[in-house]
């Protein structure tokens, strides 16, 4: 399986050396290895001259707002393989579904793309992607998140990162507000949001006009209210077992915080979550807030003192972090340097490389031998990790796109007083219940 140009060039001069007719042939050869020539700078550097196989990848991650040292290990992969032109292309993630699945249809997209656990099983089973079962990271992958990269028993996708969904705090105004730690169980955390308010500090932010903070706090409460108990919820769900009513209690603490005036749901449903709240929580105005963990470098940057946690919902110390499966990396299976691309994307997999990486995004490693970086920050929620202590969203089951969707909408009636948790729960079993 390997594409790359040189072997192909050694063929044609050699094919062309043959005797016979000498002088038509010497043409004819001349003629052919011109032709072939042409038709390898496809595969060469932009000049055709010199002698690189040309790699072209394409990545939502590593443009200004989020670098996450793509640029850093792309060089030292170029540094690694002189042989290798490599062309990274970023693509802002609100564009890059309907960009590459128009040249996936095309047939001309770039020999590694970057997935997710939504795109591996589509473009896996419609077969645009390539079968990297047989690689040689396969067998290193953490055993929960096979499921996330692969597709009918193959591999299509190598990932990347398993990342924080949760709680940031504001150090600086939790100190403001005489509290001298973040808050562990979920008594210490009302004290803390309570102190805050009485300080004149807008306790905890949840923006929501879209949706997405509201199903991700909820899901941040669950991991520990529901999974705890019942750490094979999602199986059993989508078997029919199981019923969105264990999650009522996580639905009644994310309600609590408006009945006991820390948040008002009505007015967070104005602001947009990936925008004014990131913003508003890096300039200070609120104690705690929800987001993923990949904000953090841009905090830490930022000069904002803040921590990320698991969300305290317990009464005891031993809250589950939240966590899901981020981007991947996979190989289009029409590409013709499929040796190149799977150079690139094994070098990725490597710890050294990919922890890079995971410092950038805050995440966890998705491998079993593989680093997962920890700072000031982040310590409290990568101990919990390190400890056993997390739940992986399934974003590949009942929590797709479609039941992202659902949650959304149900968490937003929710907080709208448009039904009861009752009715929240009876739809979530209805509207999520697999449908064959």
């Amino acid at each position: 399986m390997n594409h790359s140009t040189r072997p192909d060039r050694s063929d044609v001069a050699r094919s062309g050396s043959t005797g016979g007719r000498r002088g038509r042939l010497i043409v004819g050869a001349v003629v052919a290895l011109s032709t072939l020539l042409m038709t390898g700078c496809a595969s060469t550097g932009a000049s055709g001259t010199d002698q690189k196989t040309v790699l072209k990848v394409y990545g939502w991650k590593g443009g200004d707002a989020e670098p996450a040292n793509v640029k850093e290990i792309n060089a030292a992969f170029e540094k690694a393989n002189p042989d290798i032109s490599l062309q990274y292309e970023f693509i802002p993630s609100a564009a890059y579904p309907q960009r590459v699945q128009s040249e996936l249809l095309a047939g001309n997209t770039a020999d590694v793309i970057m997935t997710d656990s939504a795109k591996v099983p589509d473009w896996g089973s419609s077969g645009y992607l390539e079968d990297l079962s047989s690689q040689p990271w396969v067998s290193g992958v953490r055993k929960e998140i096979k499921p996330f990269v692969e597709n009918e028993g193959k591999t299509y996708a190598m990932p990347m990162e398993v990342i924080g969904i949760s709680l940031f705090a504001n150090n600086a105004l939790l100190q403001k507000a005489g509290i001298t730690s973040t808050p562990t169980t979920w008594p210490e955390f009302e004290a803390a949001l309570q102190k805050a308010k009485d300080a004149g500090i807008t306790p905890i932010s949840l923006p929501n006009k879209g949706g997405w903070t509201g199903d991700a706090a909820i899901n941040a409460i669950a991991a520990s209210l529901v999974y705890k108990d019942h750490p094979a919820f999602d199986a059993d769900f989508v078997q029919g077992k199981a019923s969105f009513s264990s999650w009522k209690s996580s639905l009644q603490q994310l309600m609590d915080l408006q009945s006991k005036g820390f948040v008002d749901f009505k007015s967070e449903l104005g602001v947009d979550e990936w925008s004014t709240g990131i913003s508003d929580f890096q300039a200070g105005k609120s104690a705690f807030y929800v987001q993923g963990a990949w904000n953090q470098s841009t905090f830490t940057k930022a000069g904002l003192d803040s921590s990320f946690i698991p969300w305290p919902a317990t009464s005891k110390a031993d809250s589950n972090a939240n966590l899901f499966v981020g981007t991947m990396f996979s190989v289009n299976a029409k590409s013709k340097v499929k040796s190149a691309a799977e150079k690139f994307v094994e070098f990725w997999s490597e710890s050294k490389n990919a922890s890079l990486y995971l410092e950038a995004e805050n995440a966890v490693s998705p491998f079993t031998n593989g680093d997962t970086p920890s700072g000031p920050a982040t310590k409290s929620f990568v101990a919990a990790v390190n400890e056993g202590r997390y739940r992986i969203l399934p974003s590949n089951t009942w929590a797709s796109a479609a039941g992202e969707k659902t949650l959304q909408e149900q968490v937003q009636a929710l907080w709208l007083g448009q039904q009861s948790i009752d009715q929240t729960v009876n739809n979530l079993d209805e509207k999520l219940k697999p449908t064959k």
